[in-house]
């Protein structure tokens, strides 16, 4: 018939197959975006990881030059304790006295150089404790003097010069009279070795350090405490 449309019957089964390609096509979309975001995040990931591994590096080549610095010290460390106990028994040997003669006759000769009496002294002796030094005893002595100023200045500081180690450890004005000064001084030294009771005896005993001194110039009392 003309003029009069004709309505064209479309399938059932033609309509559900264009739902169901539209989903399809939906579905693929949906998935590119889900990739595109993770691509997207991956890439995030990524720099970030570049970046703390760069931080990571430089934090351990800070750490490898450190360590390289604090060894330096340790370099030739056999060398250096070498060196040093060789340098340790040449100061015993030259400068630490055997026996309390030895001590009397250094504080002898530097009385009678420096014009200066020695009216009393006493000694006290003890092992050091520290084996890691060799067997060694400490003596401590207290001592009395009398001279006048610049001779006593002399005096002391010739100790502190002298071959044989002496460590001044307290000086004090006790009198002054005529230009006369007295003076109590406290003294340390050591002897290479235990000293023995025989030896510490004899240093009990009054003696003279010097016979051109007037007046006897020490009187030693002490010993093993």
């Amino acid at each position: 018939m003309s003029g009069v449309a004709k309505t064209v019957a479309v399938p059932f089964n033609l309509r559900e197959r264009l739902s169901v390609l539209n989903l399809h096509w939906a579905g693929v979309g949906l998935l590119a975006l889900v990739n595109l975001y993770l691509l997207i995040h991956l890439g995030f990931l990524w720099q970030e990881a570049q970046g703390q591994n760069a931080d990571a590096v430089a934090a351990q080549r800070v750490t490898l030059a450190l360590a390289v610095q604090s060894a330096k010290p340790l370099e030739g460390l056999d060398g250096k304790i070498k060196t040093a106990n060789e340098r340790a028994d040449a100061f015993y040997a030259e400068r630490l006295p055997t026996g309390y003669s030895e001590i009397a006759t250094e504080i002898g000769v530097l009385l009678r150089k420096n014009n200066v009496r020695l009216t009393r002294i006493q000694y006290a002796q003890a092992p050091v404790a520290d084996v890691s030094l060799g067997q060694l005893t400490e003596v401590r002595m207290d001592a009395s003097l009398a001279g006048d100023y610049r001779g006593l200045v002399e005096f002391l500081n010739g100790l502190e010069r002298d071959r044989t180690f002496f460590l001044i450890t307290g000086v004090t004005l006790t009198g002054q009279e005529s230009g006369r000064v007295n003076l109590r001084m406290k003294l340390t030294t050591y002897l290479r070795g235990l000293s023995s009771d025989e030896e510490a005896a004899r240093a009990s005993t009054p003696v003279k350090v010097s016979d051109e001194l007037e007046e006897p110039a020490a009187s030693a009392a002490g010993g093993r405490r």
